[in-house]
């Protein structure tokens, strides 16, 4: 047979079995993909490789029958898809200067957008968009059509002045443009500083908006400019409203006697609060109490915020709005003015105060045998930090020494017993930074959780569930009353899946079964601990792990294993433990359901804004591990390969946990590309290649405080 008969026959081969049902698939999907555009015969045959005469004929056939179907239309030498072009509106959420995806309501996956068919959309803004099929991508792709409002025209930067004009280099990831100042518009703000710049104008024709300088924060790179930078980035508030601290102000610091004697009182109970040293408000306290049959009452009080925050009042209104108090590096941005969070509310040792309480009682095997939920009155014996309740654990001396051990004796029991309902021990490593007194770090260590942290967490856990299942039970027209849940949905199996495969590269098996998977993620968690691989293996799992949320549909929390789960016990931080108060006295009091209408939007609200928190927190532990890494550089270090994307590597260090990039550009040995079906970086003359889970060594070349980033360079 020639060689060219040969070459014919395998490319008949390779060809076999294009014209089938997946190619109707794919046929449809390309022309649905974007309605608008048009293809011809021939164009359709070069996109599909379609060669052979015979195939050629078998798509033209196709192509009649959908016309005659009417899902195809000829009105030319061309064909496009009947069905019209959906106009979708979303939300855009930059990523990098390259890209962005558009969330829309509705949707299972977000739509990725290239910037340069964002049509000058920022992160945060409302936008039309239609959708069109990337061929070089293989993929469906996003266009944006129309811009229908903007978040914010107001932009962190730093102003850098020229002879003749003058520009803002902006950080944050809401914009990846500098900003073009005139002179005149400067505001008295100098050259390097840190201000607030506001867009005034953006042509089409322009690549650079116009804007002029609003607030000058400080000196770039200074603690109090940066952190207030990532305040300002993140929409936290920076004082409270005159009107919020005058009506804080004037609450009564006294506690009456008529109030006292509508409570269930407790003053009389050995009481104390366990918290990090750090801490100036105390949300919770524990009241502990040996009984005549043997059993132990145990009360979980909580300080009774809505006794003091009334709906209609100013104070409501700014809890509401800010939701969540935030906890930055060196500050706290809290929900309540400071006479609430740290005085009237705090359960202070030493002093009487309000509390609303879940009070059991409880053998020593941590099972429940009563319970009780009301308001109480209080008085703090002792305020432990986290330290010294774990002296007095591992030392067995010290004041309320045999109280804290029969707490931690019995909270251990009760967390074997919820871990094997079900419940997953995978948390993140937390990062503890050791600042000078300008808020320059000087040391950075990992939080270290002992039986103390775990004992506290453990009655959080149970009275949080407890009254979540109270309210659950009470029914009205045989349906559960109106409640705020914390509520968290089980993994994505095709996360799972994917998190399987990445484990077993550690030798790792999962049991992808859902029945299965929290055991078999618990026994994974208990395997790696200490070993070099855990936070890697612990990083990927977490991220597998859906979002938890507020809401007011009862869908359990999959991550604790708990079928009803609410937020009770740290009202002066979160604004649902206060519905959630709020909705128990209402029940306790034999209230009718609330309407779940108006929770709702509140619940949205309050997840969005911990999410903004949750952000914000992070940034500001990146700005100070940026300026703590500042000192090593041009020193070796090893890592773990963290991240891949298509511009490079991020890379764990093993010794500070601080998070840098290696650019694929930088590495000089061969050129590196990244494969999206395998999710590795491939040396295309050599095929070294690196995943994640890899331990490399690095070279810390540089550090941007502005942008938050750390650049390293590959060694080994």
């Amino acid at each position: 047979m020639s060689q060219k008969k040969t070459k014919q026959k395998k490319r008949g081969k390779k060809e076999e079995g294009k014209i089938n049902q997946q190619f109707l698939k794919d046929l449809l999907q390309l022309f649905d993909s974007d309605p608008d555009k048009s293809y011809t015969h021939k164009q359709l045959c070069k996109h599909f490789k379609i060669r052979s005469r015979t195939h050629k004929q078998d798509l033209q056939n196709i192509l009649d029958e959908l016309v005659k179907q009417d899902r195809l239309e000829r009105p030319g030498r061309s064909y496009h898809s009947t069905k019209k072009q959906e106009v979708l509106v979303g939300i855009v959420d930059y990523v990098n200067p390259s890209y962005a995806y558009v969330i829309v309501e509705g949707l299972e996956n977000d739509i990725v957008v290239s910037s340069r068919n964002l049509k000058r959309a920022l992160d945060g803004d409302k936008v039309e968009l239609k959708t069109f099929y990337n061929k070089r991508r293989n993929r469906i792709e996003g266009e944006v059509t129309r811009l229908i409002e903007r978040k914010t025209t107001e932009f962190i930067g730093t102003l850098q002045i020229n002879r003749t004009y003058a520009f803002v280099v902006t950080s944050g990831r809401r914009m990846h443009q500098d900003i073009f100042v005139y002179k005149d518009n400067l505001g008295g703000a100098e050259n390097g500083d840190k201000v607030i710049v506001k867009m005034t104008q953006w042509k089409d024709k322009d690549k650079s908006p116009i804007g002029k300088i609003k607030k000058v924060l400080g000196k770039s790179g200074d603690n109090n400019t940066e952190i207030h930078s990532i305040m300002f980035e993140y929409g936290l508030p920076f004082e409270f409203p005159e009107e919020v601290e005058k009506e804080a102000l004037a609450i009564p610091e006294t506690i009456s006697e008529e109030e006292i004697s509508n409570r269930r009182d407790f003053r009389n109970r050995t009481t104390f609060t366990i918290d990090p040293l750090t801490a100036k408000d105390f949300d919770d306290a524990i009241s502990i109490r040996k009984m005549k049959n043997g059993h132990w009452e145990i009360g979980i009080h909580i300080a009774d915020v809505t006794h003091y925050v009334r709906p209609g009042t100013e104070l409501e209104r700014e809890a509401f709005e800010r939701a969540t108090s935030v906890y930055l590096v060196d500050r706290t941005v809290p929900m309540l003015p400071e006479k609430l969070s740290n005085g009237l509310c705090s359960l202070n040792p030493h002093v009487d105060r309000l509390a609303f309480a879940a009070v059991f009682e409880i053998d020593e095997e941590g099972k429940v045998h009563k319970q009780w939920f009301g308001r109480t009155a209080i008085h703090s014996d002792r305020r432990f930090t986290y330290e010294e309740a774990q002296e007095r654990i591992e030392s067995g001396e010290g004041d309320f020494a045999k109280e804290i051990i029969t707490l931690n004796e019995i909270a251990k029991k009760m967390k074997v017993k919820r871990f094997k309902n079900g419940a997953i021990s995978f948390e993140s490593v937390e990062l503890r930074f050791e600042l000078d007194e300008n808020g320059k770090p000087i040391g950075l260590f990992p939080k270290i959780r002992q039986d103390a942290h775990k004992l506290v967490e453990e009655f959080m856990l149970l009275a949080n569930k407890r009254v979540a299942e109270y309210v659950f039970r009470k029914k009205e027209n045989n349906k559960p009353v109106t409640m705020v849940y914390r509520t968290h949905e089980p993994p994505d199996p095709d996360k799972v899946t994917a998190f399987a495969s990445f484990a077993k590269r550690f030798g790792y098996d999962i049991d992808t079964d859902g029945n299965k998977l929290a055991s078999t993620l618990n026994h994974l968690a208990s395997t790696v601990e200490g070993r070099p691989e855990q936070n890697i293996i612990e990083s990927q799992a977490i991220r597998v792990m859906s979002k938890a949320k507020y809401s007011t549909t009862p869908e359990g929390h999959y991550g604790l294993g708990f079928a009803h789960y609410s937020h009770f016990t740290s009202p002066i931080r979160r604004y649902p433990d206060m519905m959630a108060h709020r909705l128990l006295q209402h029940y306790l009091d034999k209230g009718k359901s609330a309407n779940a209408e108006d929770f709702d939007d509140k619940c949205l609200h309050s997840s969005q804004r911990e999410k903004v928190a949750a952000d914000a927190e992070r940034a500001s532990i990146k700005y100070k591990q940026v300026e703590f890494m500042s000192e090593f550089l041009g020193e070796e270090m090893e890592g773990v390969v963290s991240g891949i994307t298509e511009w490079g590597m991020y890379v764990e260090l093993k010794e500070t946990r601080c998070e840098g990039m290696i650019r694929l550009t930088s590495i000089e040995d061969d050129m590196y590309i990244y494969d999206d079906e395998t999710k590795e970086v491939v040396g295309q003359r050599y095929h070294n290649r690196y995943r994640i889970g890899d331990e490399v060594k690095v070279l810390v070349k540089t550090t941007n405080i502005e942008k938050r980033t750390i650049d390293f360079e590959l060694l080994s």
